[in-house]
């Protein structure tokens, strides 16, 4: 139970007092009026005595009672009605409320810290007022009259005459059997006559002479002259007096305001006394001279209420309505305005003399005739009090069971009946707080009882026994609940009597409370819960919460369920507030624990309570929670919520249409998944044109591509910055999201629309429809072309600046997450900000299905059944930044940066590109060119310029190079719709190669440029508004077989300067299916031969060419129309192996090996030669586009590739080549790059189409092969992965890097063997047959000429060693052994780029086969003092034939 403001002993002692009886004239009545106030009022403040009062009990022994109560009221005729009683206290409890800004009481138990209100003054007022309005009956006397106070005034014409009368009427009330009420404990009740004098007014002479004849009359302990109203009435209020009526009268406003409205009250004559009886059903009648006090009792009700124990809501309400005014205008009226404090002293006194000297000397005196009378009948000597030992120390008769014992509750005694009598003492003593004889004379009453079966006797013996027992001092004995149990049983069970149950609960919950058993008051209050009554259930129930709340350790979610079962009873009894304040109270426990239905029930009724009061905000609060949960509701129930929540927020948005516009709680928006795209939609392909793929909110973010596009900005602009970014440079985002980097504010251009991409999420297992859903903005005018940046203009914001596209319905079927696009369209700079999304919320009519729309309706797409039922709310767009995680202030503490996604600058007009890909390939084969055009369109009203295109794959495509535009496209090329420029050839030139020459900076590769990043060739370079171009563009398959995603950034910048963007780009992603084509592979290798010219240097280059094509792209046959070289250095000269057939065609899988010879350029410098080897009609001119521009892009991007590697190795191994060691290695260098120009005939669709491609193949060293496309990669798709991983096995690819010790880092690496073997070049001129007559001589000599060359750019010494032998067997079988004659050593020098001969002889003695290349060559640098020598090798036998003649 809650704490209550009294100790358990006081509620006890209060609840029981004795009862004065107040009869007053109606001239007394009036003085009283004057105060606002009836005479029981008038006393009430001052019943409580204030010093401990002495009386004797029978034994003599001398009783002190402390702090007694008495309660003076008016004689009421007639017993209250239940219904009286009924309304009374269901008004008590509404009237009283939790008083706001009460400290509630915080109780931790567990996880839970609840917030409860400790005192609940409500149950108090309703137990006090029950206990009061309790109708007095016949087994029991404590609510019976012990005295009555006869009220004259003084200025009557005969007091004295008054008083008789008054005399006269208590005695018929009392003893005549008209009236059965109200009940008086003794048949000769004490009276008292009080004269009332009106100092003020009256004459004191007067009364003091009508006092002294009462005291003559009556004696001075049976009267008392009352002074009062010593201020006058019509004095102002100069003064503050005290006044100790409110609390009172607020408490009994309900019953009193019914008697006020009745005027005055008036004095009883003798010649109406015949009509003092009334109806009681109409109290309106007022009967002449009557006292309002014999009308119908404040508790009677009109026959509809007696018959109605419930309450409507609306009724209710008014009613509640009215008792707060009639509460306002009672506490408003002042009471006791012509009373001083002196009168204040005199009403106590007066109220003490009465105690003192009239009525509790008249109990006492009644306590000893009753004792006496008592003990006369049970013939004892001894008096009752002395012989209870006696009585009850000897056997015990058992108790029988209630169940046993047969219903008489019916039976009654007389009123001498002796067991009454012993009743009666009984509860005079306990009025008197004489407990101990008042528990032994209930418990001799309770035994006579039992054996008679007078169960309602019994039962309330039994409870009187209970509590006397419990008020013991000293607590002789504990408290015997069990009395209590059997005492509520009966009356419950056997007697039907709820009331009297009831009051035993009340009183035995807070005994038990008092000794801590909070368990047994809870069982004991959740007992007494019923159907008869809500409003005593949900009282009880509350209490019973409180008992489990405040246990050792407290049950809370007992605390909590109790609660809700309360607030259920409050609803069903009409007391809303209490209802409310239960379910609020339960609501602290059952929320966030998981338990969803409960809180959803226990919001639901919140919500519907609080409507009910018109508190509308609680109400939106409870049924939002409801919604935003995710709610495990069926779907009619969740659809039954959102109408109620619908139309609770439409009266809420009623009472105040121009507020703000409320936050609504669905559908869920996920603020973090919010997207932001500036521009304008993506224009779809039209027929052969495709529009640049750029970007769009369809497309998914890529965290590798958006790296990818922001570097390729940044080389873009890096170039058109002369090297250097800029410190203001911001990579440009054309769509934000929660990937992208939002620290600054994004730009966006005026009049391009900004679109907000918002991801809507419905909860609910119902449809929501949204109707005119747009964006909510606030925007602030700048002009960004000012020199000072724009000071900003107080304008209005009107619809001329920013325009706002609404969708006029968005359904979002059940459980579905959707995305809204939005737009705004600015017409002005300035800074925009988007607060959030408005619409309306609201529901569609009927079941929906899957698509959101019911077969039944019949509806069109996008037109729904609108249920009439929606509220205009808000939603803000609120995106938290990424959580900063960079100094150690952030690491240790939670900071957020800021996201700036949805505050976009609104810059001046910037120009704005579309571009068009017109004929654009999806598939090539690999190396195959193809011709398509580009189409630029300038859709602003700003011209462009400064167009650029940057790309990581610049060997994909190119726009031509400088030359491209002058020269025309030669009529043949034309004829054949070749991609080439080509010139017809004739016959004659077949085998020689056909030379030109071109510079790698007219193809836009020069030194220091980004080969990445191109120029578009625009004409006049600037593109003007609404003006387009088209423009040829070659493309080149790449020469990995497969898809590949290559990516464009065109850039491009405004004629005008802005001061806030400097550029804009488009974006589009080309993707390339390869098909596998040829598979091309060279080799070079120095030529043996050495021309007499002298320095005529030669070398053979073996191309391999292989089909791979699988044939699945149609293709037949491939013709290899034209090799092509290009160097600074070497040039081809012709084909070694040309066979009679011109024309070299491969089929699928077959193979081709040409040879050619490649002698040096005679021109240097920057310049590459070209050298052109036809196998066709045709010369395609490699030096022109687009065959150069492919050429010079492979070279840039295999150079940019050996760069990075080499920068990778730089860090693991020192590079420290001595300068010998260099010009060592670079005599094995080649840079001899060769071009491949092919035809494939492909067939589709019955027709046979051309398809040209070319490979590129860079020879960089002698003698090892080269590839037309990366190796490993290559041999996998040729070989297939098992072949491969054989072959990795065997050769692995991986070379793990030595690492050595910084002092040994310093020798100079040496150069390996076949780098040294490249130093000089040598070769044997002898003739190939040689006929000798070995029988004339026996010795051959045959003359051999020795040539070496010096292929280095460095002296080098020459060792020529001539005598080495062949020693394998196997040699000498085939070749056999000859002698060189003469000097076997030479010492030579041979200078840079120099050949020498030396005439040798060799000496043979029979004919045979002879290898003559047995000499070794060592080699060193001259001015090296270490020797890096090794033998030169041949790489051919040189044999000689011996003949015999």
């Amino acid at each position: 139970m809650a704490q209550c403001v009294q100790s358990v002993q006081e509620f006890i002692q209060d609840s029981f007092v004795p009862l004065v009886a107040a009869l007053c004239s109606e001239e007394a009545e009036r003085l009283t009026r004057k105060n606002n106030l009836g005479f029981s009022e008038l006393v009430k403040p001052f019943c409580r005595l204030t010093s401990e009062v002495h009386m004797r009990d029978p034994n003599n022994q001398l009783h002190v009672i402390k702090n007694l109560k008495i309660a003076v009221n008016n004689i009421i005729t007639h017993s209250p009605q239940p219904g009286g009683i009924r309304k009374l206290l269901n008004d008590v409890v509404s009237v009283s409320q939790p008083a706001e800004g009460l400290v509630a009481n915080v109780i931790t138990a567990g996880d839970y810290d609840l917030n409860i209100s400790a005192t609940t003054p409500w149950f108090e007022s309703y137990r006090e007022s029950f206990l009061q309005s309790m109708p007095a009956s016949d087994h029991e006397f404590l609510n019976h009259y012990v005295a009555c106070m006869l009220v004259v005034s003084s200025g009557e014409p005969e007091p004295v005459e008054q008083f008789l009368k008054l005399s006269q009427e208590q005695h018929r009330i009392q003893h005549s059997s008209e009236y059965a009420y109200p009940k008086w404990f003794i048949p000769n009740t004490l009276k008292y006559y009080v004269l009332l004098h009106d100092v003020s007014a009256g004459e004191e002479q007067r009364a003091d002479s009508v006092y002294e004849e009462m005291k003559q009359r009556y004696g001075t302990q049976g009267c008392y002259l009352l002074k009062i109203n010593s201020r006058g009435s019509n004095r102002g209020a100069d003064e503050q007096i005290p006044d100790p009526w409110s609390q009172y009268l607020q408490k009994n406003n309900i019953q009193t305001q019914e008697s006020y409205d009745d005027g005055p009250y008036t004095v009883i004559s003798n010649k109406n006394a015949d009509h003092l009886i009334s109806d009681g059903l109409d109290n309106d009648i007022q009967v002449d001279g009557l006292s309002n006090n014999f009308k119908a009792h404040p508790l009677q009700l009109d026959h509809l209420s007696d018959t109605s124990t419930s309450f409507d809501a609306t009724e209710y309400i008014k009613t509640t309505a009215s008792l707060h005014e009639s509460k306002k205008t009672s506490s408003g009226t002042p009471h006791g305005t012509c009373l001083t404090l002196t009168d204040h002293d005199r009403i106590r006194q007066f109220i003490q003399e009465f105690t003192f000297r009239g009525l509790l000397p008249h109990i006492e005196k009644t306590i000893r005739q009753l004792n006496d009378q008592l003990i006369s009948r049970k013939g004892l000597s001894r008096s009752l009090f002395s012989a209870t030992k006696k009585w009850f120390s000897g056997s015990k008769v058992p108790e029988k069971s209630i169940n046993e014992l047969k219903n008489t509750s019916g039976l009654l005694y007389p009123p001498e009946a002796p067991e009454l009598q012993i009743r009666k003492m009984a509860d005079l003593c306990f009025l008197v707080q004489h407990y101990e004889l008042a528990y032994s004379c209930y418990h001799t009453a309770k035994k006579d009882f039992l054996n008679d079966q007078a169960m309602l006797y019994a039962a309330g013996a039994l409870e009187m026994a209970a509590v006397s027992a419990f008020l013991q001092p000293g607590a002789p004995r504990p408290y015997p609940a069990h009395y209590m149990d059997t005492a509520i049983q009966t009356y419950r069970d056997i007697c039907k009597n709820m009331m009297l149950a009831e009051r035993c609960v009340l009183l035995s919950a807070e005994i038990l409370k008092s000794q801590s058993k909070y368990s047994d008051a809870a069982a004991l209050l959740i007992r007494l819960t019923s159907e008869d009554s809500d409003l005593r259930s949900a009282l009880l129930l509350e209490q019973a919460a409180h008992c489990f709340i405040n246990m050792k350790s407290p049950m809370v979610r007992k605390f909590a369920f109790h609660m809700i079962l309360a607030g259920h009873r409050y609803s069903k009894a009409g007391q809303k507030k209490h209802a409310l304040r239960c379910y609020c109270q339960a609501m602290q426990v059952y929320k966030g624990k998981g338990w969803s239905l409960a809180e959803d029930h226990i919001n639901f009724t919140i919500g519907r309570q609080s409507f009910t009061l018109r508190q509308l905000d609680n109400a939106v609060s409870a049924f939002r929670h409801i919604l935003i949960n995710d709610s495990k509701q069926p779907a009619a129930q969740q659809g039954t919520f959102l109408r109620e929540y619908l139309y609770v927020y439409k009266n809420v948005t009623q009472l105040s249409p121009d507020g703000p516009l409320p936050q609504l709680p669905l559908p869920y928006i996920n603020n973090s998944a919010t997207r932001v795209f500036f521009g304008h939609d993506r224009r779809p392909a039209e027929g052969e044109k495709q529009a640049a793929t750029h970007i769009s909110l369809d497309q998914e973010y890529d965290c590798e591509s958006s790296h990818q596009w922001k570097e390729l900005e940044e080389q873009v602009v890096a170039v058109v910055n002369k090297g250097i970014i800029p410190s203001n440079f911001q990579p440009t985002q054309y769509c934000l999201n929660s990937y992208s980097d939002n620290s600054k504010f994004p730009l966006a251009v005026v009049e391009e629309p900004v679109t907000v991409e918002v991801a809507f999420r419905n909860p609910l297992k119902v449809p929501l429809l949204l109707t005119d859903l747009s964006l909510l903005w606030k925007f602030q005018p700048k002009d960004f072309s000012a020199k000072h940046n724009g000071e900003t203009k107080e304008l209005a914001c009107g619809n001329d600046m920013i325009g706002a596209e609404v969708i006029a319905e968005f359904l979002i079927n059940s459980e579905e997450t959707k995305m809204a696009r939005l737009k705004l369209f600015p017409h002005q700079t300035g800074e925009l900000h988007i607060l959030g999304v408005v619409y309306n919320l609201g529901t569609i009519q009927g079941t929906m299905m899957l698509d959101g729309i019911d077969p039944s309706i019949g509806l069109q797409a996008g037109k729904f059944v609108y249920n009439g039922m929606s509220v205009r709310g808000r939603q803000d767009l609120e995106i938290q930044g990424p959580r900063l995680n960079n100094t150690k202030e952030e690491k240790t503490s939670i900071k957020y940066g800021p996201d700036r996604r949805l505050d976009p600058i609104v810059t001046e007009e910037m120009p704005l590109l579309e571009v068009f890909f017109i004929n654009f390939p999806t598939g090539l084969l690999c190396g195959e060119i193809r011709k398509a055009y580009v189409e630029f369109v300038n859709v602003s009203k700003c011209p462009l310029t400064a167009l650029k295109v940057v790309s990581k794959h610049p060997e994909f495509f190119t726009f031509g190079g400088n030359t491209a535009v002058l020269t025309p496209l030669s009529p043949s090329a034309s004829e054949n719709c070749s991609a080439y420029k080509t010139v017809v050839t004739d016959s004659t030139s077949v085998c020689t190669a056909l030379m030109s020459s071109a510079s790698s900076v007219n193809f836009g590769v020069g030194t220091g440029s980004q080969p990445e990043v191109i120029h578009v060739p625009l004409p006049d370079s600037v593109l003007l508004p609404g003006a387009s171009v088209q423009l040829p563009m070659w493309l080149h398959g790449p020469d990995e077989e497969g898809v590949h995603e290559i990516n464009f950034l065109f850039y491009y910048e405004s004629i005008k300067k802005h001061s806030k963007m400097c550029h804009r780009v488009l974006r589009h992603t080309a993707v390339i299916c390869t098909s596998r084509s040829l598979n091309v592979r060279a080799t070079v290798c120095r030529s043996n031969a050495l021309e007499d010219e002298g320095k005529g240097d030669n070398m053979l280059v073996f191309v391999d060419v292989e089909n791979i094509n699988t044939s699945e792209a149609g293709v037949k046959e491939f013709h290899i129309v034209q090799v092509s070289s290009n160097s600074k250095h070497w040039k081809l000269q012709k084909a070694v192996n040309l066979s009679e057939d011109k024309d070299y065609k491969l089929a699928s899988r077959e193979r081709g090996k040409l040879c050619f010879k490649a002698v040096r350029c005679k021109n240097s410098g920057e310049n590459y030669t070209f050298a052109d080897i036809v196998f066709g009609n045709e010369q395609i001119i490699s030096s022109a586009s687009p065959c150069a521009d492919f050429f010079f892009r492979s070279l840039s991007s295999e150079l940019k590739r050996t760069h990075t590697q080499s920068n990778m190795f730089q860090g693991a191994v020192k590079q420290s080549f001595d300068e010998a060691v260099r010009l060592i290695q670079k005599c094995s260098k080649v840079d001899l790059n060769i071009v491949v120009l092919w035809k494939a005939y492909v067939v589709e669709d019955n027709k046979q189409l051309i398809l040209e491609g070319q490979h590129h193949i860079l020879l960089h060293t002698l003698g090892k092969e080269a590839f037309s496309f990366p190796q490993k990669q290559g041999f996998k798709k040729i070989l297939g992965n098992s072949d491969w991983e054989d072959l990795e096995q065997e050769s692995p690819e991986m070379v793990f890097l030595k690492f050595f010790r910084p002092e040994s880092s310093s020798l100079p690496t040496r150069p390996t063997p076949d780098q040294l073997s490249n130093l000089i070049k040598t070769s044997l001129h002898y003739p190939e047959s040689f006929n000798h007559s070995f029988h004339q001589k026996s010795l051959c000599l045959v003359p051999v000429t020795l040539l070496l060359s010096n292929c280095s750019e460095a002296d080098v010494d020459v060792i020529i060693d001539l005598r080495h032998k062949t020693t394998s067997p196997e040699a000498l079988e085939i070749h056999g052994s000859f002698t060189w004659l003469g000097q076997t050593q030479y010492k030579l020098q041979l200078k840079n780029q120099e050949v020498c001969s030396l005439q040798l002889k060799a000496c043979f003695v029979r004919t045979g086969v002879y290898n003559l290349g047995t000499h070794r060559v060592f080699a060193k640098l001259a001015d090296q003092v270490t020797l890096f020598e090794t033998s030169q090798q041949n790489s051919m036998p040189a044999l000689i034939i011996i003949n015999n003649i």
